[in-house]
This record gives C-alpha cells, sequence and structure tokens, in this order.
C-alpha cells in the first residue's frame, strides 16, 4: 500500500514535516519546548547562544534562531507547533508567524483571514 503523502506533488515552497524532519529538527523542537517554562525562556534570553548549544543545535539552527527565521527553522527540521513556543518569547502569535510565512505584513494577514472566513 501505498502512501498518499509519497504519491502527492509537492506543494512549491511547502516544507513537509515527515520522520526525517522530526530527526533533523530534534534538538531545536527539544530546545523550544523547554520555553514552556519560565526558567527556560528566561535562560534563552540570559545567553541565547550557550542555549543553544546545550541543547546542541546546528549551525542552521542557529543560524534561524538568530535570525528570528520562521521559515529556516521549519527549513531546520522545526515543527510549528514547538516553534510557536520560541515566537512567544518575542510577543509574536500565529498571526505573526503566518504573515512571515507568506510574505505578507501582519495586517495584511490578518484581513486576508477575516476574508476567508466570510
Amino acid at each position: 500500500m501505498t502512501s498518499y503523502l509519497h504519491d502527492a506533488e509537492p506543494i512549491p515552497g511547502t516544507t513537509i514535516f515527515d520522520g526525517k524532519m522530526a530527526i533533523k529538527g530534534y534538538a531545536l523542537n527539544k530546545m523550544c519546548y523547554s520555553f514552556n517554562d519560565a526558567e527556560g525562556r528566561e535562560a534563552f534570553l540570559a545567553d541565547e547562544e550557550a542555549y543553544c548549544d546545550k541543547f546542541g543545535l546546528n549551525e542552521e539552527q542557529k543560524a534561524a534562531i538568530r535570525n528570528r527565521n520562521v521559515l529556516d527553522m521549519i527549513k531546520a527540521g522545526g515543527n510549528i507547533y514547538y516553534l510557536a513556543k520560541f515566537a512567544g518569547i518575542f510577543g509574536l502569535g500565529v498571526q505573526d508567524v503566518g504573515a512571515q510565512q507568506t510574505g505578507m505584513t501582519v495586517e495584511a494577514f490578518k484581513d486576508m483571514l477575516v476574508e476567508a472566513g466570510r
């Protein structure tokens, strides 16, 4: 039996989060999960590089963190549910992340969502 994911045409610009990406992003996602605790958030903000090193992030993941680039974090194996924990540290919500993913301003992204809901 063939999985529908293997038969489907990829969506241009979309990174599929599968088992391979879960392995690739394990350290990044584990670090982002640690942001559930105030202690983890505070330690990250005190010394981002040391905190990334503590979790074993690779250079691709560290660069995405430094640049606050969610798309690069996804390409580096990040899962959006864990990355939302990272975004929350900086007061960013799901709509901020969605705007970044689509290349829109936050206001344009919100307007698009409202229009789609009509």
